[in-house]
């Protein structure tokens, strides 16, 4: 690690963050609407983008700084179970080609701007809306810490705050500039500004790839040096056990495979992601992402394999979220290790402005609008969500200063169990109604429980609870992704609870949508492109 400030590099880094601040603040004036007072103009980016831009953003949301530090940084630490992130994004497409036009359709249908929004008019339930709801917020916080936590890692890299006795406000008063910097341009251009400045960003992250795959094995001879080097450090001392493995072994197969299907089934239940999809402007666009977003998955691969060139490199850190960005720092001049900091910093900014105004909507619409002031106009919930996006970035930012970063990362684990418990309603209800609300919610209740029960008796050597999101699945004796089985719990009790509750003829709830509801698409009779004043604050758009 160089001493003292990486000056040339941290000079290209602020030349593109006050790039991307200037197109934050333009993205208010992009395609400007006649009546910005509404979600969908705020929050959706008045549903209006097509193909390139819905891809740029979609994937600027999905692949983030986190993504471009810790997945690359677990390789560095355990080997090739850090891989199970490139299966589970090629698992993800094929899922979603699936459901997510069916929802834009109803979405656009009904001027729905959540998933919260769905649920409520599918299954005439605003406690299982509810559920969803913050069920979403939860798993969406920690997230954006880690995107915090991106940035301070790239920071750290260059020397900026100073050392570990300098006062924590000089220390962390860059990262507290980046926060107020995103969180003005976000309160100001909404969906706008991440969907402009992604374009930037992955334009520096392909970039940055790009090179690092050619250049960094060129000067440390090659890729049979660089296996080499992983496999020696993975094999532990003589006589030692070994710290990982350049192949999952036997015993771990199934926490690889539970893992990947986990997470490609929670991938697109997040809020940040059906809020992306929502903001496309025809049904035809996310089916036409859905063929083309697996270029990030090629992407992802490459990115991961930095991991085993940090160790050929010998880069050596106390915190495996260095790994990378210290790796840069080595192996390239400083004035392109500026540009691929600048990579990872923005990196964090559009998703984190993005996961921001999905929690966002997600408490407006349906805690604020369905429970606190239901005659609130389509400009009260446009300044509430303005808010609380404010507030959600907060309390991200207040939790990554205040605790480990291994915390933050452990917790995100969390959100990914608890996330993927909305499957059942969200995709289940866009194909049947044949599920009971009330059995929807109490297998979401039994989910829940179960998931955060077992991650709170997993320890790791950093932490006594929550050190890790993998357990021994009951009856099988392997280890395997909790989040997985607990979706499987969550929905036995589900279809059981079902059977019995239309047995007994339970109340089963209004649906307000209808088949053709859900194959429609921008143009057609009775869809709702812009919502008129009268009902854009409805959360059904009724």
């Amino acid at each position: 690690m160089k001493d003292g400030v990486n000056g040339v590099a941290l000079g290209v880094f602020i030349f593109f963050f006050l790039a991307v601040t200037v197109v934050g603040f333009m993205a208010a004036r992009w395609r400007k609407a006649e009546n910005e007072a509404s979600l969908d103009e705020w929050g959706l980016g008045g549903r209006s983008f097509g193909t390139w831009v819905t891809w740029f953003l979609l994937g600027g949301d999905l692949y983030t700084a986190y993504t471009f530090v810790a997945v690359p940084a677990a390789i560095y630490a355990a080997g090739a179970a850090g891989f199970f992130a490139v299966p589970y994004t090629i698992l993800v497409y094929p899922l979603i080609f699936t459901f997510l036009p069916r929802l834009w359709s109803v979405s656009h249908k009904h001027g729905y701007v959540t998933t919260s929004d769905f649920v409520r008019g599918r299954f005439g339930s605003k406690g299982l809306s509810l559920a969803v709801a913050v069920t979403g917020i939860l798993a969406t916080m920690p997230y954006i810490a880690l995107q915090l936590v991106g940035i301070q890692a790239v920071l750290d890299v260059m020397g900026v705050g100073g050392g570990e006795n300098t006062h924590w406000f000089i220390k962390d008063l860059p990262l507290l500039i980046a926060f107020a910097v995103l969180a003005a341009y976000t309160y100001s251009s909404g969906l706008r500004a991440p969907a402009l400045i992604a374009f930037v960003k992955d334009g520096l992250i392909y970039l940055v790839i790009a090179v690092a795959i050619i250049y960094i094995p060129i000067k440390l001879g090659g890729f049979d040096d660089i296996f080499a080097a992983a496999q020696e450090k993975f094999a532990g001392p003589p006589g030692g056990k070994p710290t990982g493995a350049l192949a999952p072994a036997a015993a771990g197969q199934w926490g690889y495979a539970t893992l990947a299907l986990g997470s490609a089934l929670a991938l697109f239940m997040y809020p940040h992601s059906i809020t992306a999809t929502l903001s496309s402007r025809s049904r035809e666009v996310i089916r036409r992402n859905t063929t083309i977003l697996p270029l990030y998955s090629l992407m992802l691969g490459l990115l991961a394999l930095l991991g085993f060139m940090a160790i050929a490199a010998g880069v050596k850190v106390d915190n495996g979220q260095l790994a990378i960005p210290q790796l840069f720092e080595n192996m390239f001049p400083d004035w392109f290790a500026g540009v691929a900091f600048a990579a990872i910093g923005i990196g964090a900014l559009v998703p984190a402005a993005i996961m921001s105004i999905a929690a966002a909507n997600l408490f407006t619409r349906n805690i604020y609008k369905d429970f606190l002031k239901p005659d609130a106009t389509p400009a009260q919930e446009t300044k509430v969500s303005k808010l609380v996006s404010l507030l959600v970035k907060v309390g991200a930012l207040a939790f990554v200063l205040t605790m480990d970063k291994t915390v933050a990362i452990n917790f995100q684990l969390l959100g990914g169990i608890w996330i993927l418990q909305t499957m059942p309603a969200l995709v289940g209800g866009l194909f049947t109604r044949w599920f009971h609300r009330w059995a929807l919610l109490a297998g979401w209740a039994v989910g829940m429980i179960y998931g955060t029960a077992a991650a709170y008796g997993v320890a790791s050597p950093t932490q006594k609870h929550f050190g890790g999101s993998s357990k021994e699945i009951p009856g099988l004796g392997e280890i395997g992704y909790i989040g997985l089985t607990a979706f499987v719990l969550n929905l036995v009790v589900t279809v059981v609870l079902t059977f019995v509750l239309n047995a007994v003829k339970a109340p089963a709830g209004v649906d307000e949508t209808s088949p053709s509801d859900y194959t429609a698409d921008a143009g057609d009779p009775g869809v709702k492109t812009e919502l008129p004043p009268a009902t854009a604050g409805a959360p059904g758009g009724h």
